[in-house]
């Protein structure tokens, strides 16, 4: 049962908090610095996240990257950590790895292609982004419910995570 929430109270499955492992982040971009920053600013501001067979939220959740996976240690306010899940990189890889090639043509593009050319390159970016936040969604079920745009965030503090330039 997910609550739904009010303005006088807040939903329980949602996140309140992210920390990102400093050891894991890149820090030689700031395009994603920034993304990474818009990212968890929309996350916590809106979001739908509840751990399978839990009902104790609202979640902190702790992403790093440990062994080449991606970590997701989640705790309660009242618990540092009560479950943490590893997924697997390797669905990912192609996907970040095109990401930021296109992120990169588009950045670019900014500075000097016509707006048609920038368009056709943002559409590029964000159906790569889809497809990330679709494989991130299928990768948590059965252990994380998130909504897509939950997921399209998530998928964003990810590639800033992956991504060592």
């Amino acid at each position: 049962m997910h609550d739904e929430g009010t303005a006088e109270q807040p939903s329980r499955m949602r996140l309140y908090a992210i920390d990102i492992d400093e050891k894991s982040i890149a820090r030689n971009n700031s395009n994603i610095e920034h993304e990474r920053e818009v990212a968890i600013f929309d996350l916590l501001d809106g979001n739908s996240f509840a751990v399978t067979g839990r009902e104790d939220g609202p979640y902190r959740l702790r992403l790093s990257i440990v062994d080449q996976k991606l970590a997701f240690a989640v705790g309660t306010e009242s618990e540092e950590v009560v479950v943490t899940h590893f997924l697997s990189l390797t669905p990912f890889k192609r996907i970040i790895k095109d990401y930021f090639m296109v992120c990169d043509s588009y950045y670019e593009a900014i500075r000097t292609a016509p707006p048609s050319k920038i368009q056709a390159i943002d559409m590029g970016r964000r159906g790569l982004h889809d497809e990330g936040s679709r494989t991130l969604q299928e990768r948590l079920q059965g252990k994380i419910d998130v909504d897509f745009d939950t997921a399209r965030r998530l998928f964003t503090l990810i590639c800033a995570l992956h991504w060592k330039g």
